[in-house]
């Protein structure tokens, strides 16, 4: 029997850099690529630690049904100066004028556009639902290799210029912790194994969608990678993740091969990275794809709405795995949109990568 829904807050600490990558870069002979990797991985051990502790003491927000729904952000930007202390000296509330500081602007931006396509495609006023102001905290530690939502907030590395570049550079990365926002809020899908893995992959899907909304791209047009933008030029690779061809993101002499899986065939079993979230989350984001190009137009508008729907339903289990997952996507392209295309380009994608609906 499906276990039932359990929606209780359980924040995580999560990163777009997954630990696996890290680690295989803190062993490289060059201790100008390896000590920032070692750093990034002791300070984020950390922080992942300090979110376990304190899980149990967090509650969300409480309702503001007395209020309207706001229909506009509210964003506040901090700066860390490379410390650790969050959030940091506040550099750019809502509505000011951009500052002097790029990373600060970004970030800005990239918040924005998360809560406009939430928004303007989904009805949904920010990651709770009720207009909750997005705080974000820039220039974290000193060469700090990620970003990461701690349930709380954004906040971003500069990277080391070597393998990183700063990372408010890409809005999909942005918009991929948000989402872990959005998520938490919402299924709060459990970050172990394929409830963990899905968590992920939700995440690069709206990472994705934010990306290709703001740039106005067709399912067609869009490169399907994730954190294109933060790679140094003297990584071998395109991007963190490939959505569309999961294991090609990067192939490179420190980094090593992109270990993401296409399909259940090549499902792998690890107990690193929380039972490999960051790893097969490449089978659910490439029957994403699958579904987007299939159906093409505007991803955000019927394969978008169709993993909303699922997000948000109420059905999804925290401990869900791709296959009650799958079947869930096939439900609400149904009850959305009929016996149709939609319905069975779902059907279609989810088979292409092995998991069943049946």
């Amino acid at each position: 029997m499906q276990p039932r829904p359990n929606h209780g807050f359980q924040p995580v600490f999560c990163t777009i850099v997954p630990p696996h990558l890290l680690d295989k870069l803190s062993q490289a002979d060059d201790p100008v690529l390896a000590a920032p990797a070692r750093r990034t991985l002791e300070a984020d051990g950390a922080r992942r630690h300090h979110r376990q502790l304190t899980a149990l003491a967090f509650a969300p927000h409480p309702p503001r049904t007395a209020d309207p729904v706001p229909t506009k952000p509210h964003r506040t930007l901090y700066d860390c100066r490379h410390g650790t202390d969050l959030p940091g000296h506040k550099v750019r509330d809502e509505g000011d004028e951009p500052t002097q500081d790029a990373s600060v602007n970004r970030a800005y931006a990239g918040l924005g556009a998360t809560f406009e396509l939430l928004l303007a495609e989904y009805g949904r006023s920010s990651i709770d639902g009720k207009g909750l102001p997005l705080i974000g905290s820039v220039h974290y530690d000193e060469k700090y290799n990620n970003a990461f939502f701690d349930g709380e907030q954004m906040v971003f590395g500069d990277g080391d210029g070597e393998v990183f570049l700063d990372f408010t550079l890409a809005i999909d990365v942005i918009a991929h912790e948000l989402t872990h926002g959005l998520t938490q809020y919402t299924a709060n899908l459990a970050y172990q194994g394929q409830s963990g893995a899905l968590n992920e992959s939700v995440s690069d899907v709206f990472g994705s969608l934010v990306k290709q909304y703001s740039l106005g791209q067709s399912a067609e047009q869009a490169d399907w990678l994730i954190g294109a933008d933060i790679l140094a030029p003297r990584v071998s690779g395109d991007a963190l993740r490939s959505m569309k061809a999961p294991g090609t993101a990067y192939d490179d002499d420190v980094l090593g091969k992109d270990p993401q899986p296409a399909s259940m065939d090549d499902y792998v079993e690890t107990q690193e990275d929380n039972g490999g979230v960051h790893i097969n989350s490449g089978i659910p984001n490439r029957a994403f794809h699958l579904l987007a190009t299939a159906l093409g137009g505007n991803a955000w508008e019927r394969a978008g709405r169709i993993w909303f729907d699922v997000l948000t339903g109420g059905e999804l289990a925290q401990n869900a795995d791709f296959a009650s997952f799958a079947r869930l996507t096939v439900a609400a392209a149904r009850s959305r949109f009929g016996e149709g295309d939609e319905a069975e380009a779902v059907l279609k994608a989810w088979s292409e990568v092995g998991v069943a609906t049946r």
